[in-house]
């Protein structure tokens, strides 16, 4: 009864985080998106690390990296500990990108919450604070979920 209403609210949340996706990166795969995301959260995150965060083999991170490099959004540069191991970072063109990308979310969702009455708003907060610490119990990890389905960008 109540999942049915959260599920119905979240395909309006996911659909203005498209719409903010398509305005910023047009030619930009989701995947490509939760690859930065990932290595924004965990700069210095190896290709295996790549992968691991978004449950793809290590060959298909690997080349989802060349493409994010060769597009000028992420640089490889040799681990500190083993040059043989690569870190990913972000570029100062991705950094702008997703400052963007959340400028544009953002907006639209202050839109949409403008249209709410003040105690909407408030119960949604105080609803969502919640859910998002649930949530990060139910996953074993505290604050932020980093799964590719969050898209906390």
């Amino acid at each position: 009864m109540h999942a049915a209403a959260i599920d119905d609210a979240a395909k309006a949340l996911l659909l203005a985080w498209d719409v903010a996706r398509e305005q910023v990166t047009p030619r930009m795969s989701s995947v490509q998106l939760n690859a930065l995301l990932a290595v924004e959260r965990a700069e210095g995150l190896n290709l295996g690390g790549l992968a691991a965060e978004l449950s793809m083999l290590l060959s298909s991170a690997s080349r989802l990296c060349d493409r994010l490099v060769a597009s000028g959004l992420v640089e490889r540069v040799p681990g500190r500990a083993d040059r043989r191991e690569i870190a990913l970072y972000l570029t100062p063109a991705s950094r702008t990108l997703l400052a963007e990308l959340r400028h544009i979310r953002r907006r639209a969702l202050t839109g949409v919450l403008e249209k709410m009455s003040s105690g909407g708003r408030a119960a949604l907060l105080r609803g969502l604070t919640e859910f998002a610490e649930a949530a990060g119990e139910s996953n074993g990890s505290a604050g932020e979920s980093g799964s590719a389905s969050a898209q906390t960008a």
